[in-house]
């Protein structure tokens, strides 16, 4: 079984919020040309297929991914092996006006409370949270609409987004099997910061392998 983070940074350029629309269709494209070098073979958006929520898949064989992007920056997530999942979001962190209104909506009070102690003014732990419960809700085939029925990712006592394996942990929601996550914090060595998350169900306590399709951007930390 193969488990990758593939990672692909566009221009700087691209964040003026006029371009937003051409940002997005770029990003869209990028990630494409991901799964093309993934699979070693064309693919074009006939090729993906979706469920009834939206969530892509590829219907001819067994290899499972998630997309997203944010800022200038694509994630793709992807496993190849029978009944494993995946799922990504990255998030480019910056202060939010409407993040302890969210929070209090689609959040657990201990998650609240956690991000309530962040001392950075960027708004780190909230991204750390949100990017999370996306990430899960993308494994899941769900949508934003569901992130209250999330189970917290915040242990109540010790008040820590994981336990102390360096951003790897896991997650056992409902009594479904477990489903191992990995958050990485990214920056590209200017002002811009993401965070990123990684789940994998079905495929044991396995690190996914972090592969680069433009120029590399160093990961600060493994929250």
């Amino acid at each position: 079984m193969s488990y990758y983070l593939n990672l692909s940074i566009l221009s700087n350029d691209l964040n003026n919020q006029q371009k937003r629309l051409e940002r997005r269709k770029l990003l869209s494209a990028e990630a494409r040309r991901i799964l093309s070098l993934c699979e070693g073979r064309p693919i074009t958006e006939d090729d993906i297929a979706r469920e009834a929520s939206g969530r892509p898949f590829f219907p001819d064989h067994d290899t499972d991914f998630s997309i997203s992007h944010s800022g200038a920056l694509t994630a793709v997530s992807l496993v190849r092996g029978k009944n494993t999942h995946t799922g990504c979001d990255v998030e480019l962190v910056r202060p939010r006006a409407r993040a302890k209104e969210i929070a209090r909506e689609f959040f657990t009070a201990p998650e609240r409370k956690y991000i309530e102690a962040d001392s950075r003014p960027d708004g780190t732990r909230f991204y750390q949270i949100w990017t999370l419960k996306e990430c899960f809700l993308k494994l899941r085939g769900l949508s934003v609409f569901d992130m209250a029925g999330v189970p917290s990712f915040i242990n109540g006592e010790k008040q820590e987004v994981c336990d102390p394996l360096q951003g790897q942990f896991v997650f056992n929601p409902g009594g479904s099997s477990p489903i191992l996550f990995n958050l990485y914090e990214l920056t590209d060595g200017a002002d811009e910061r993401y965070m990123v998350a990684t789940a994998i169900e079905g495929g044991g306590e396995r690190l996914p392998e972090i592969r680069w399709f433009s120029k590399e951007i160093r990961v600060l930390c493994n929250n």
